[in-house]
């Protein structure tokens, strides 16, 4: 039973933060779409206050042994490619 207990909460706790960073994605796509990071620094802020959040989020999650450290990491650095890409996009427009 405690395993079961252990188990949902660890789904709940994948999908809770697969949820917060999927927000964090489509901020991204909306803003690589418009290419205005440039002219909105609060856009920006926004982005590294999210990401932030998150990477805390996934901090206590892998503390609480709800998550493994590698899936955050992987959650954390697939984000950071896609605000990499952005970053490179807004510079060449």
């Amino acid at each position: 039973m405690a395993s079961e207990m252990i188990t949902n909460h660890k789904e709940k706790a994948g999908a809770i933060l697969k949820a917060d960073a999927d927000k964090i994605l489509k901020l991204i796509k909306v803003q690589m779409e418009n290419l205005t990071m440039p002219q909105c620094p609060l856009y920006e802020e926004v982005l590294d206050t999210q990401m932030f959040g998150l990477s805390r989020e996934i901090d206590f999650a892998v503390r609480l042994g709800l998550l493994e450290d590698k899936e955050g990491k992987a959650m954390l650095g697939e984000l950071e490619r896609e605000l990499s890409a952005l970053h490179e996009a807004s510079l060449k427009k």
